[in-house]
């Protein structure tokens, strides 16, 4: 087999094979931001408005993104699944990243993920918040984070830091291949389950999360940790 060198981005180079997939619910105050920044770098993006009752698909029908709506709120692990469906469905897409609307995630770390996914042939490249020494999470998130990391069986198998951070590349393959029926929060651990069964290669990349006042208080709660807990304990029992 002939290996392939693909040219690692550059900052401020456009990826034209590059999808980004955000689930939007009630974000009209920041997602015309969020949107406006990546598509500075990622001219490919597709919104899926989770039923939201604020305005927020106005705003993405404004801000030249792609927009998919549910009717009713499906939850995010259902928004990812319908936007990276329609991204698939794209002609001459190759990587899919996934991208939270409230403004936490940069896109230069989503840059250098999709760069590393080319240059390693990794399937994902999923985003850890704890291989920075610099970066700051919240002391309770990061109790809850590191928690559902040390229990998760499949986090240890792939050597996870990080299992519930929404940003992540997946490659075309991996993408194709993954169905996610979680609709609720516990769907990242669905999706690093996924990955552990598929056999294609994991690797975890460096980033940092902007905790703003307003991501804080739209961000993950010690409430939110143990629902995701008990979902995914719900599930091994029902397979």
């Amino acid at each position: 087999m002939t290996a392939v060198v693909t040219k690692p981005l550059l900052a401020g180079e456009r990826a034209e094979d590059v999808w980004l997939v955000i689930p939007v619910f009630n974000e009209a105050r920041v997602i015309a931001d969020v949107i406006t920044e990546a598509r500075r770098t990622f001219p490919h993006v597709v919104c899926v408005d989770d039923g939201s009752t604020d305005g927020s698909a106005a705003r993405i029908a404004e801000s030249g993104a792609h927009l998919v709506r549910h009717p009713v709120n499906l939850g995010q692990g259902a928004a990812l699944q319908t936007g990276i469906d329609y991204a698939l469905a794209q002609p001459g897409a190759r990587y899919f990243v996934t991208f939270d609307a409230d403004g936490q995630h940069r896109v230069e770390d989503a840059l250098a993920m999709v760069a590393l996914a080319r240059e390693s042939g990794a399937g994902a490249v999923l985003g850890s918040r704890f291989l920075r020494e610099r970066g700051e999470v919240p002391r309770l998130k990061r109790i809850v984070l590191r928690t559902a990391a040390a229990v998760s069986p499949t986090a240890r198998r792939l050597r996870l830091s990080d299992t519930h951070n929404g940003l992540r590349v997946l490659s075309r393959d991996a993408a194709s291949r993954l169905d996610i029926t979680m609709n609720g929060m516990a769907h990242a651990s669905e999706i690093t389950g996924f990955l552990a069964r598929s056999g294609l290669p994991v690797v975890e990349a460096p980033v940092d999360v902007r905790y703003t006042d307003y991501s804080r208080a739209k961000g993950q709660s010690l409430i939110n940790g143990v629902t995701i807990l008990f979902d995914l304990s719900l599930n091994r029992r029902r397979s």
